[in-house]
């Protein structure tokens, strides 16, 4: 049977497109090769990543990396897809040879058309896993409305589209039929889930739907927006058992002067409110917040007020980044005012802030119990989650293989024994 790989590169929206467009390729008898597998496939399709420098050199890289080898092997081809081909498509044909189709995003029967090289309709409800088989993505809506001066997202993505309820409530029964248990919604902006189709955001509606499918014991949410944000959301996270008490709220900045330059639609105040009812409705939430150092403008004061923001908020899990100054974005005008070196340090100060949180905080959970979710057999190591933690972002809990015989896709209740900055050791009881 011929046979496709797939490197995936970028976020989890990604990872759902490529399993789209493997899973329907596999649906015609094709052969899906795992990314690290040393066999060589007849396509090497790469799904890239365009959204800062860093990672759009990473998407060069294993653009390079793949058509070198395949001019080795003088067999097989080698397609790009994805923003790093929406947004610098034309520079790319003329930079880099070998590459056998291009192609952007939000069209994958044209990748798979072009992979079967026949016509074959797609089914975006059609996916084979890359993640684990008890977890996966669920994408409900393509694009962003908003228009954040440092983001390049709109002009990759284009507007807001919010995929159909019920399909999405089918995609996800079809994925808990395959023994999913928990479901990580995503999208560029969830919380404007909606709006296009209905008039209305009807994200807290959708979760309450996905809510009743049996087999699911997990609901995360992921990228909810601060700006407006629907307070009826607020009440599913707090009455619904199967949703996790995980807060992701990318923030970017605190200084109000900061978020007003940022096109964030928010201010300082507006968002500790924010910060201070999700705490009253969900005492015991994670929060994941990310941040961005040495946008334009960003003087030593306004970088003081972002650490006192996180050193006395103590957020659960942060991810900090240097600006990345974006052609075509509302920010580019403003130059680039900090210098790279300056950048790095401030997301270092940061980082060394929230590792000390992170150390007092995983010290607090020695000795307490977590249902956690078991992700897979690593080493000596058993590797799970509590309902805290996102996959591959996120703490991760450490159980010795030698103490106890554990099923991956399986909920175990866990002491915590020890811990470290970012995980957590523990054994099974009961």
């Amino acid at each position: 049977m011929p046979s496709l790989k797939v490197v995936s590169l970028g976020c989890s929206k990604n990872t759902v497109d490529s399993e789209v467009i493997s899973g329907n390729v596999k649906k015609e008898g094709w052969t899906v090769i795992e990314e690290e597998s040393p066999r060589l496939a007849d396509v090497v399709l790469i799904n890239t990543c365009g959204f800062i420098l860093d990672a759009k050199q990473e998407s060069i890289d294993a653009i390079l990396l793949e058509t070198t080898r395949r001019n080795k092997r003088k067999k097989g081809k080698v397609f790009v897809m994805g923003c790093l081909v929406q947004r610098h498509g034309d520079e790319l044909k003329k930079e880099i040879s070998g590459v056998d189709g291009w192609f952007g995003v939000n069209n994958p029967q044209e990748v798979v058309n072009a992979i079967l090289q026949s016509q074959s309709g797609t089914d975006v409800k059609i996916r084979s896993l890359s993640t684990p088989s008890h977890y996966a993505y669920l994408k409900v809506s393509e694009g962003c409305n908003r228009q954040c001066s440092f983001c390049a997202i709109p002009l990759i993505r284009g507007k807001h589209i919010s995929r159909p309820r019920q399909e999405i409530i089918e995609e996800a029964r079809l994925l808990a039929q395959k023994g999913v248990k928990e479901l990580i919604l995503v999208a560029q902006d969830l919380t404007y889930y909606g709006m296009d189709l209905y008039g209305s955001r009807e994200i807290a509606s959708l979760v309450r739907n996905l809510c009743r499918i049996d087999g699911i014991r997990w609901i995360r949410l992921q990228y909810l927006y601060p700006h407006a944000f629907p307070q009826d959301l607020i009440e599913v996270m707090r009455t619904e058992p199967k949703v996790c008490n995980y807060v992701d709220i990318p923030l970017q900045h605190i200084d109000t002067d900061i978020l007003k330059s940022m096109l964030r639609n928010t201010t300082e105040n507006q968002t500790l409110a924010l910060l201070q009812n999700f705490r009253q409705a969900l005492p015991d939430a994670a929060f994941r917040t990310t941040l961005i150092v040495g946008y334009p403008g960003e003087d030593e004061a306004a970088f003081e007020r972002l650490k006192d923001f996180v050193r006395s908020f103590k957020f659960d899990r942060l991810g900090v980044f240097p600006y990345s100054r974006e052609e075509g974005t509302p920010a580019y005008a403003l130059g680039d005012t900090v210098s790279e070196s300056e950048k790095e340090r401030r997301a270092q100060e940061i980082m060394d802030l929230q590792e000390e949180i992170s150390y007092g905080a995983n010290r607090a959970k020695i000795g307490k119990t977590f249902e956690v979710l078991i992700d897979r057999l690593e080493g000596e190591f058993y590797v799970g989650r509590t309902r805290y933690d996102s996959p591959e972002v996120d703490n991760e809990v450490l159980i010795r293989a030698e103490d106890a015989r554990l099923e991956p896709g399986n909920f175990y209740q866990v002491k915590i024994t020890s811990s470290e900055s970012f995980d957590l050791y523990g054994e099974v009881i009961g």
